[in-house]
């Protein structure tokens, strides 16, 4: 009887000790069945998102393996005008050649002496090539090389060509854009070059140490934005007084003492009395300063944040960070400074549009982009990139004041040279001062029309010229003149 329980006892304590391995088991295999499954998760992901970007990579081998296969496809404008293409020389090599030149010198970029603009940006399809099967086959029999994939961008060639043309000789840059979508139309820098030139310049650009020739001023320039930043400074006053601005007044003039400091309004215009809009309108760097001193530090650093500031922006091309720090360490002085686009204060073009494309869209910007769709040698469609929004910079009501404000600097304000037209206009002028020299600064424009339902946007930057309304606003006018057919 005593051995009988003692077997039955010992069988019990086997069937436990089976069931806690069988538990064991089970455990160790969903744990490696779900770390399997998140492996294969991450490579799909990873080939989704990544593996462009690993193909473009230089260290990337598989891409010189692509451009041996496959002949480099061709980029086109919006209205499918070539902007890069591949020949066979008189030698029997590729020779890739830009038609218009230096037009799209920076935004289409070079391939060769590295890869640069669109060029780069669309490099992993651009030598890839998405033909038939059958087709491959043929070629490979006849010892050709496939086409490569075709790249359809946003650029438009006469809104391209009126930009260029408005900037003329003078050094700077020029974004154009759709507001509702976020494509760029047309995208300039100045002093530009030659990318069918480039192999035998290349030394002559990289030997001059003061020779910016190759940046892209539009994406990649830094610079004082001058009195744009005030829209940054009337957002951060709105916020900081709960959208109220009525009460706002100042008496300018035409300088302002703190301290030590003293600054003037451009040319040591006295605006006499202002208020918020009028302030804003007339560019009263004085007015600004008196608003900078009354700002809490907190509620303006919170203000750059969301707008962008030392951080990535939403493009996939190359481009620098705006940076600003704002905070219970900034002096009054520096603050001063800070309120009306001076001081500390760098920014890049393509950031201010990007703030200025979210006050004509309703607060939330559409995410800038160059390339519309990939096409097949054969015309069949690859890829389409539709329009993305951003995150919303600023509230409705935020964007809807601000488009006000924009609206006076046409109607009454710096930039009258805009006003009635076939078309309305808003925006705000900007003349930084980028030296000790009071006398010189870049002249800036960045704004938007019709001034009601937005659709065209352009920023516009030209260096050691004077102010925003007398040079910038002018090319302004005949970008919008060129797109509205006027």
């Amino acid at each position: 009887m005593w051995k009988k329980r003692k077997e039955a006892g010992l069988e019990k304590e086997e069937k436990k000790e089976r069931g806690r391995n069988n538990r064991e088991f089970y455990f160790t295999g969903a744990f490696f069945s779900l770390l399997f499954l998140a492996m294969i998760a991450y490579y799909v992901y990873f080939v989704q998102e990544k593996g462009r970007e690993m193909i473009n990579n230089s260290y990337n081998s598989r891409q010189y393996i692509l451009a041996s296969q496959n002949t480099r496809g061709t980029i086109y404008s919006a209205d499918e005008e070539v902007l890069a293409e591949t020949l066979i020389g008189a030698d029997g090599k590729e020779v890739r050649t830009y038609p218009y030149q230096n037009l799209f010198a920076h935004v289409v970029g070079f391939s060769t002496k590295g890869k640069t603009g669109i060029e780069a940006q669309a490099n992993s399809y651009l030598i890839q090539s998405s033909i038939s099967l059958s087709a491959k086959v043929e070629n490979e029999v006849a010892a050709v090389k496939n086409p490569g994939d075709n790249v359809y961008t946003s650029l438009r060639v006469d809104l391209q060509e009126t930009a260029s043309k408005a900037l003329g000789v003078y050094q700077g840059a020029i974004i154009v854009s759709n507001v509702k979508t976020g494509e760029i139309l047309a995208m300039v820098s100045k002093p530009d070059f030659n990318p069918e030139t480039i192999v035998q310049d290349w030394d002559s650009y990289v030997e001059d140490k003061n020779s910016s020739v190759l940046l892209n001023r539009a994406t990649q320039g830094i610079y004082p934005p001058g009195s744009t930043f005030k829209m940054v400074t009337a957002l951060a006053y709105l916020r900081q007084n709960n959208g109220n601005y009525a009460n706002y007044r100042y008496q300018c003039n035409g300088y302002f003492t703190y301290g030590d400091s003293r600054i003037t309004c451009y040319h040591g215009t006295a605006h006499n009395s202002v208020n918020f809009v009028s302030s804003f309108a007339k560019s009263c760097n004085c007015s600004f300063a008196n608003m900078g001193l009354m700002l809490d530090r907190g509620i303006y650093h919170d203000t750059i944040t969301q707008l962008g500031f030392n951080q990535n922006l939403p493009v996939n091309f190359n481009y620098s960070r705006s940076n600003l720090t704002v905070d219970e360490s900034i002096s009054d002085e520096d603050m001063i400074q800070i309120s009306f686009g001076q001081g500390s204060v760098q920014m890049t073009p393509l950031h201010l549009h990007l703030i200025t494309n979210a006050i004509a869209n309703g607060g939330t910007p559409m995410k800038p982009t160059l390339i519309n769709r990939i096409v097949s040698a054969q015309g069949n469609t690859v890829e389409t990139f539709n329009p993305v929004s951003y995150k919303a910079l600023m509230t409705e009501t935020e964007a809807e004041t601000l488009k006000e404000l924009m609206t006076a600097v046409v109607e009454t304000g710096t930039a009258t040279r805009l006003r009635g037209l076939e078309y309305t206009a808003a925006g705000k002028t900007g003349s930084a001062e980028y030296n000790k020299v009071k006398a010189d600064s870049h002249a800036w424009f960045t704004g938007f029309a019709p001034a009601d339902d937005p659709e065209i946007s352009v920023t516009i930057i030209v260096e050691r010229i004077g102010s925003g309304g007398d040079y910038a606003v002018p090319i302004a006018k005949r970008i919008f003149d060129a797109y509205f057919g006027v």
